[in-house]
């Protein structure tokens, strides 16, 4: 029951994390230290793939596991690795075990204290980006318990990646609808301008717009500024390659 509770108060503590603005980094190293209490272990780690698909260290318990975290990127070999590569639990109970699977890896482990190791995929769908390792001082696998908590910990921490990966592209692409959405005002009134000192049609003024800035290699919403504010005159753009054609009697001036 107890564990039930602090299980239960853990996950409460992370969902209040999730729903408000911060730190990925922070958030892991805290998942880490919860995982540690939950379970029981000596230390634990999460490690995650950049953008090339290679594993890097990037939340731990202790400064110890950090260390042991980093070795075993230098080493190119342990069960977070392993856990990655292959996408599943990997879960060593003993030292001799640990030495014979990984022989530069298994006696640094033995070193620095640990007598058991497991790694814990983290799966979003079909892609592993990362691995939650999970390290202890005693002899023995996990219990059947202990791992079903341990994924439970790798669950919630791609969760929070995910949720802080949406959270940014979803600014991102705010950002970029905003930008567009100001650019546009600005051309439908850099259009009217044209239009109206060039007396041609608004379609014939943003074809002087947009052969101006392809022929000087402009953005359009740059050269449409500089029309609004005065910085390029009409005379300027009829110069241009993307020269308006004279205006058409009863023209429609509908704004495309």
């Amino acid at each position: 029951m107890q564990r039930s509770q602090e299980l239960l108060a853990t996950l409460v503590e992370l969902a209040d994390t999730l729903v408000d603005d911060y730190d990925i980094v922070e958030f892991l190293d805290r998942l880490a230290a919860h995982c540690v209490e939950l379970i029981n272990a000596t230390e634990a780690g999460i490690m995650l793939a950049d953008v090339d698909g290679k594993l890097r260290y990037v939340a731990s318990s202790s400064e110890r596991m950090r260390l042991i975290e980093l070795f075993e990127l230098q080493q190119d070999q342990g069960p977070c690795l392993d856990a990655y590569h292959s996408g599943v639990a990997i879960h060593c109970a003993s030292v001799a075990e640990a030495k014979e699977r990984w022989p530069r890896f298994g006696p640094h482990a033995e070193e620095v204290g640990f007598a058991s190791v497991s790694a814990l995929p983290m799966r979003l769908r079909n892609d592993v980006i990362g691995a939650l390792n999970v390290f202890s001082a005693t002899a023995g696998a996990l219990g059947a318990e202990d791992r079903i908590v341990a994924q439970t910990v790798a669950d919630i921490a791609t969760i929070g990646i995910l949720q802080e990966r949406a959270v940014r592209d979803a600014h991102i692409l705010a950002s970029q609808l905003e930008a567009a959405l100001e650019s546009r005002v600005a051309i439908e009134q850099a259009k009217g301008i044209v239009a109206e000192r060039a007396h041609v049609t608004v379609d014939a003024a943003f074809t002087l717009l947009r052969g101006y800035a392809r022929s000087h290699n402009h953005l359009l919403r740059q050269t449409a500024s500089e029309v609004i504010h005065g910085r390029l005159s009409v005379e300027a753009l009829s110069a241009s390659p993307g020269k308006a054609e004279p205006p058409a009697p009863h023209s429609d001036t509908t704004t495309s």
